[in-house]
Order: C-alpha cells, then sequence, then structure tokens
C-alpha cells in the first residue's frame, strides 16, 4: 500500500497530539506481542548466529580520484570468505578480511551497483550495495567512536589504537562502526596539568605540533587504517580549543593539508573560542569559519567527514550542508544532561526536514556503558541510565538517522552494552538509504509514538513509556497512516511478533521502548 502520510511535512505533523484509546488486534498474532522490558540489564538481542549475515549500510560515497576504503560489515563464525560481484577497475578485495581498498579508475560521477557475497562453514549470504562516485559523502550517518566522554585530556596514541582493536575485536565492526576518532588535547596547550602535553602549538614551518603522547600521527591512521577501519581528528577554527588546545585560527588550509597528509578521514571543527574572533553573531560570522574549511577540504585529494560542532547556533539545520558540512550538532554537550537525552532527541527531530543523505542532524554521542562525568572530566563510571533508558536512547537516535558514534571506554565493554550497541536490525533503521529523519507522531502523556519511513517501503515504529511504572502502549493504524493488515516484528529481539489489523499494544516498562517494523502483511 502506497504509504498516504507520505507527502505530510511539517512539526505540526510530527507533535500532533492524540487521545489514549483501546488497542484492539483484528487479527490474532502467531505470536504474543508481551514483552518485558524490566529494570534489569536483560540483554535482548539474540547472539549472531554462525551463518554470515552482512550488515551496515547499503550505499556508499566517495568523491571522484579519492582514496577508498570500505570494511564489509559481517557477523558469523571465522574463518569467512568474502567476493565482489561487479568491483569497480582500480579497487581489490582482500577474501579474508573483507576489506575493499583502492582508487576507483573512472572519474566520471555514476553509481556502480554490486554485491557483496560471505561465505564460511555453516552458509552463505548476499547483499546489494551501491557505491556512489560523486560529490556527497557520508550518504547515511557516520559510525564509529569517539574518545571525548571516556578520556576527555587523558587521550593518547596507545588509547586510540586499543580502541581500534576493541572495534575490530569486539563485533562493532562487523555491524557498521567505522570512525575511530580523536577529540580535543592531542595538540599541544600552553599550560595544562599534563606537562607532555604543554609545548609550541607549531614548528617553524607553522605546521601543527601533536603533543607527546601522539608521536606519529601516520602511524596511528595506518594503524585504524590496516584494520579497515577509517580516522577521525579534532581541532577549532578559534586560537585555541575548548580545553585551551591550539586552534587553526590563520592555519586553516595548512592544516586541512596536514590533515590528509596524516591520513584522516573526518574532521570534528569545534567552535570554541572562534567567539572572541566573530564580529558579531550574526548568520555570517556563523558561517564563516565552517564555509572556508570546507572550501580546503575539497581541495584535498582526500575524502573527509566534515562535523560542524557549533551546538545549534543561528539554526545550524539550515545551512549546515550549505557550508560543506555533512553533520552537525543541533544543541549543547549531551554529556551536561544525559538523563534528558530523549527530550534532547524530541528537540531534534523538529529539524527532520533539513536531514537528508550526506546531511545529518547530530543530537551528539552515545554515552552508554562507561563514561566520565562531563562536568569534572572524570575517569569512566557506569552511565547513569537506567537498561531500559539505554534501549529508549539507541532507539531514538536510529530513528532520527544521527550519527552513531560511541563516546565510551572501549575497554570496558560488557554483554549488554554491546547488546544495546550491535544489533543490526536496529542499526539498519539508523542506516537505511531513504535518509529520512523519524520524528513523534503521537505524543501524549506518558505514551509517545515515533515513526520513521524506509526505503523498502517499511515502517519503523518506536513505542516509548515516559512513565514511572510499565503501562501498555500502543498506536493506531490512523496516527501511524497505515491501512491494512501489517505484519510486525520486534527489532530488539529480532522476532516476528505476527500480523496486526488497525492497531498494536504491548506492555512497555518504564521508560522503556518497543521498536518495531512494519511491513504491509502481502510484502516479503
Amino acid at each position: 500500500m502506497p504509504r498516504v502520510w507520505s507527502s505530510l511535512s511539517g512539526v505540526a505533523v510530527l507533535l500532533c497530539l492524540a487521545g489514549c484509546a483501546t488497542f484492539e488486534k483484528k487479527s490474532p498474532p502467531s505470536e504474543t506481542s508481551t514483552v518485558d522490558y524490566s529494570s534489569e540489564r536483560v540483554v535482548l538481542t539474540p547472539k549472531p548466529p554462525k551463518a554470515p549475515r552482512i550488515n551496515g549500510a547499503r550505499i556508499f560515497g566517495v568523491r571522484p580520484g579519492s582514496p577508498f576504503l570500505y570494511r564489509i560489515p559481517a557477523t558469523g563464525e571465522r574463518p569467512m570468505r568474502f567476493a565482489v560481484d561487479g568491483l569497480p577497475e582500480g579497487l581489490s578485495l582482500d577474501a579474508d578480511s573483507g576489506i575493499i581498498a583502492g582508487t576507483i579508475a573512472e572519474k566520471t560521477p555514476q553509481t556502480y551497483r554490486v554485491e557483496f557475497i560471505a561465505k564460511n562453514a555453516h552458509g552463505r549470504a548476499e547483499r546489494d550495495f551501491r557505491i556512489v562516485v560523486g560529490d556527497t559523502l557520508a550518504l547515511t550517518p557516520p559510525m564509529g567512536w569517539n574518545h571525548w566522554y571516556a578520556h576527555y585530556d587523558r587521550v593518547t596514541d596507545a588509547m586510540v589504537r586499543a580502541a581500534a582493536d576493541v572495534m575490530d575485536a569486539s563485533g562493532m565492526a562487523d555491524v557498521g562502526y567505522q570512525y575511530v576518532n580523536i577529540d580535543d588535547c592531542w595538540m599541544n596547550a600552553k599550560k595544562q596539568r599534563d606537562p607532555m602535553r604543554v609545548g609550541p602549538a607549531r614548528d617553524a614551518q607553522g605546521n601543527l605540533i601533536p603533543n607527546r603522547h601522539f608521536p606519529d600521527m601516520k602511524a596511528l591512521t595506518d594503524y585504524v587504517h590496516a584494520k579497515g577501519l577509517r580516522a577521525g581528528i579534532y581541532i577549532s577554527p578559534g586560537r585555541e580549543t575548548c580545553a585551551g588546545f591550539a586552534g587553526s585560527y590563520e592555519h586553516e588550509r595548512q592544516d586541512a593539508q596536514q590533515f590528509a597528509a596524516w591520513g584522516f578521514d573526518f574532521l570534528k571543527y569545534d567552535w570554541c573560542s572562534y567567539g572572541k574572533i566573530a564580529k558579531d553573531e550574526s548568520l555570517g560570522e556563523l558561517q564563516k569559519p565552517y564555509q572556508l574549511m570546507s572550501g580546503f577540504l575539497k581541495e584535498l585529494n582526500r575524502d573527509v567527514v566534515f562535523n560542524l560542532c557549533q551546538y545549534g547556533m543561528g539554526d545550524v539545520w539550515k545551512w549546515g550542508e550549505s557550508v560543506g558540512g555533512h553533520c552537525w550538532r543541533t544543541a549543547g554537550d549531551l554529556g551536561f544532561e544525559l538523563k534528558q537525552y530523549h527530550d534532547v532527541a524530541r528537540r531534534n527531530a523538529t529539524h527532520f526536514e533539513n536531514a537528508r543523505p550526506g546531511a545529518w542532524n547530530d543530537p551528539d554521542y552515545l554515552q552508554i556503558g562507561f563514561v566520565g562525568n562531563a562536568k569534572g572530566m572524570g575517569e569512566p563510571a557506569p552511565c547513569p541510565l537506567s537498561p531500559n533508558e539505554q534501549y529508549a536512547y539507541m532507539s531514538l537516535w536510529c530513528l532520527m538517522a544521527a550519527p552513531l558514534v560511541y563516546s565510551g571506554d572501549m575497554s570496558r565493554l560488557d554483554e549488554f552494552t554491546l547488546n544495546v550497541l550491535c544489533n543490526p536490525e536496529v542499526i539498519e533503521v539508523d542506516q537505511d538509504p531513504l535518509g529520512k529523519q523519524g520524528g513523534p507522531v503521537v505524543i501524549d502523556g506518558e505514551r509517545e509514538v515515533w515513526f520513521k519511513e524506509m526505503e523498502d517501503n517499511s515502517l519503523v515504529v518506536g513505542l516509548f513509556n515516559r512513565g514511572e511504572k510499565e503501562r501498555e502502549i500502543g498506536a493506531r493504524w490512523d496516527e501511524l497512516r497505515l491501512q491494512g493488515k501489517q505484519r510486525v516484528r520486534d527489532l530488539w529481539r529480532q522476532k516476528d511478533l505476527g500480523v496486526f489489523d488497525n492497531a498494536f499494544s504491548a506492555p512497555v516498562g518504564r521508560h522503556g521502548v518497543m521498536l518495531l517494523r512494519f511491513w504491509p502483511a502481502t510484502q516479503r
């Protein structure tokens, strides 16, 4: 059935209010729909089967002539062998690791449709994939890790290498996490509590000098790239970063070239001290440093995803794409208001009309597992969110097509945290090639219903309980703009729930979620 709501737009639609109702199942489900979302650390995501499953994005953008690096994300028992049908000339595949590298020989913008194949002793998996040669990068939201909320000004080369090791070994890379990103404090500062981070900002030629905890940036990115992963770096357009380290002011082109020479693939550009340089708070002054740096990034013979970090000033979601950004923060640091993650998400969702492939609204990082207290830049400790809240947090970020950048201690990942971060069916919601940002369609007291359109004409629905006790949460088809019988799947449990007509409901625990995917019953 065509989606009768697909032409509807505007915040009024996303935030429409609906009264409570009794939810009636017209067609009995083939399986029970009862889900117990208790406050215990219940691992809902089943372990991956031994047979191969290819995960992550189904599309990837690269500029003509730029180096290409992509690791096919796949779960299943190793050893596993990979193949690619239709691989463009100039690219090669390592059949053991699934890493594709090289430079596409043809420089004309075009789309290559290829097929990934993974085989092991238990079976075979295939998946269609699109390589889009053109001007647009980040065709799906970036996924990766950033050190900030775990290590703050304690970050070292060894920590970043260890994070890449864990991304590889833990299974995160097998579901699509790709970027290993350094945040602030890798440069030198004029003064700092750690004397190994104190020194001159630049050498005699004006090149940035990393502090003594980062002895060889090129060797570091080579280490990350060898795993099929990408490396990210951070700086401010001001004279100093937020933590008082060297910034890029008046060295923007030189720094862009340096980052490319080192081998970085992602740049977070943080406003910080640029407020002392900007003449005023006019739109032109807010845009100026980002427009300048993006112009230099485009001159490089390397693709660098550009993350604008300026906390939503000047309604950045309206112009971030036009100044060369691929994603932009829409609010302040979530670490200072982590318990308000749902309200932050709701505000971010109002900017849905400005999100699309290559242009993503960023509500900040995923802070679960062990994270440091942002107010004191403390050592990592268990995050303050309940298990239910952590499931809700991840569900919201995926429904919003937000960047999925984990910012916790990679050395202390446990089974529960990995289950929240690494459910491939949940991640598929975020990485859908259609690139639609979802949002709330019902806000009714303790009941919230969110939805997100998918490329295959399915609909992902989040049933959220904002209340303090478990309660029945449901949605009617008229609220979801659906018609006819729908096949429903629980994405967290990876379980089909049956065929429903007119409505669906289920018990949802305190501050919990049920994340569902709906297909017309006739669609397979």
